[in-house]
């Protein structure tokens, strides 16, 4: 009788190692452990996570200001005011 849970539990052991083997548990171990490792990648994560924001939020705040332009040249009466008026306020506090 236990001759057979021990063989059934054996093959599941081997299943659950294979897993584990498939899975990289034992590089995330090492990852995890070494603090160096660890520092220097998220440094770096960092960094590229920096340099991302920048070049989107220059990318998006380039696009809206050529659509307002264009928006500004289309002399729609509501809106070219409002935006006019936007420029006058952000003009006025540079010089402050």
């Amino acid at each position: 009788m236990f001759g057979r849970n021990k063989i059934k539990l054996n093959e599941k052991l081997d299943k659950v190692s294979d897993i584990l083997k498939k899975s990289n548990l034992e590089e995330i171990a090492y990852i995890l452990g070494n603090k160096k490792q660890i520092l220097i990648r998220n440094f770096f994560a960092g960094i590229s996570r920096g340099v991302g924001i920048g070049i989107g939020v220059t990318i998006i705040t380039a696009t809206l200001i050529a659509i307002l332009k264009e928006i500004v040249t289309l002399n729609i009466p509501i809106i070219g005011e409002f935006i006019s008026d936007i420029v006058d306020i952000v003009q006025q506090k540079q010089y402050y």
